[in-house]
């Protein structure tokens, strides 16, 4: 199999590269972080790349590319460690709204597209624990329309995002609805998460709704979380391979006993098992995406795959590079310690490594039962 990246892909990847490195410093991110966690300038200055409208059909004023592409972005992306809901907002809600009524469609994915309008997926519950059919949100047909009533935890940028896409049932039937955030019913509580970022609790008090679909819509749901988690697996090889880079980095500079650290056996040893973490969660990454587009059972087995290797690469690679930077590594005024936090949060969203491997361990049951 190639995998050998296209002429198109490669000046993708460094046209982000460059923004990155140029646009998104460690001050900047730190400046957002203690701004609250969320910057309407760096959005814009992910639309002005394009960026925002990757995921978007050229039929809605996109770029229409693949999950090849959106992998590659969401490597840079976690290179410098930006905070910004890309994947939530340019890679899911546009996969969510694909299933949705032509209407809707014209209103909303041209907004996403231009970068104006940030539409996020709110499915989490508090007693959910990742599985996407556990809903308690409630939708009622008022008149020729839609109220919703419930709770959403854990929604990116949800305070300040301008609309949602909620899973709610209406009876025994599960559906996704769009909501906007400044519809009456609808209060936020934003907070910051432990990496930086930004989240917020989202509360539905009969706020008017529209349909995206009452059709599969499990199936359409997990689809995009699997895009989500793809992307997610991306971002976090972009991400250790910059802290692995920085800690070589460190190491080749550090001295005691009068000698560079990384003249130490031990511990060159412990940063060449982390650079092999590192390329056995790249691989997994691409198989994920590449898995994107295969039947749903192949292509979910696959993903969850990825996100029990990514899981434990990240916590090894994390793990391992602070303790080898020593105290600095937890510092706040020392970068490493920002990515350890965003690899560690990493590996709770879209479902724990222990959740996945359940996954993976449960199509493996269905799958010797086929051939029994």
């Amino acid at each position: 199999m190639d995998f050998d990246f296209s002429d198109d892909q490669e000046q993708l990847r460094d046209a982000v590269r460059r923004w990155v490195d140029k646009g998104h410093g460690f001050e900047q991110h730190r400046a957002i972080v203690q701004a609250g966690g969320d910057s309407r300038e760096v959005w814009q200055a992910l639309a002005d790349l394009g960026l925002t409208g990757l995921a978007v059909p050229e039929a809605h004023g996109g770029m229409g590319w693949g999950a090849t592409e959106a992998m590659i972005v969401m490597e840079e992306l976690g290179r410098g460690l930006v905070l910004a809901p890309y994947a939530a907002a340019a890679l899911v809600a546009p996969t969510l709204l694909a299933a949705a009524p032509e209407a809707v469609q014209t209103a909303w994915l041209p907004r996403i597209a231009s970068g104006e309008a940030r539409v996020v997926l709110a499915q989490q519950e508090r007693a959910s624990r990742y599985r996407l059919d556990r809903v308690t949100t409630t939708a009622t047909p008022v008149g020729d329309g839609w109220q919703l009533s419930g709770t959403k935890s854990l929604v990116p940028v949800g305070d300040v995002a301008d609309a949602y896409i909620v899973s709610a049932r209406a009876g025994d039937t599960l559906g996704l609805w769009l909501v906007e955030r400044g519809a009456p019913g609808v209060t936020t509580r934003g907070y910051l998460t432990q990496d930086g970022g930004r989240a917020a609790e989202v509360h539905f008090d009969a706020a008017a709704a529209t349909l995206v679909t009452d059709t599969d819509a499990l199936a359409v749901l997990e689809h995009a979380a699997d895009v989500g988690i793809a992307a997610l697996c991306a971002e976090a090889v972009g991400a250790m391979d910059f802290l692995v880079k920085l800690t070589a980095d460190y190491m080749n500079t550090r001295k005691q006993f009068g000698v560079a650290i990384a003249s130490f056996q031990a511990l060159r040893h412990r940063l060449a098992d982390c650079k092999m973490q590192l390329e056995l969660g790249r691989s997994m990454s691409y198989l994920a995406t590449l898995r994107l587009g295969d039947a749903p059972d192949v292509r979910r087995r696959a993903v969850s795959q990825a996100k029990v290797q990514l899981g434990q690469s990240m916590r090894f690679v994390g793990q391992q590079c602070v303790q080898l930077h020593g105290g600095i590594g937890v510092t706040d005024e020392y970068v490493g310690s920002h990515y350890f936090k965003r690899l560690t949060c990493m590996e709770m969203q879209w479902g724990d490594t222990l959740h996945h491997l359940g996954e993976v361990s449960a199509g493996m049951q269905d799958t010797a039962g086929v051939f029994a």
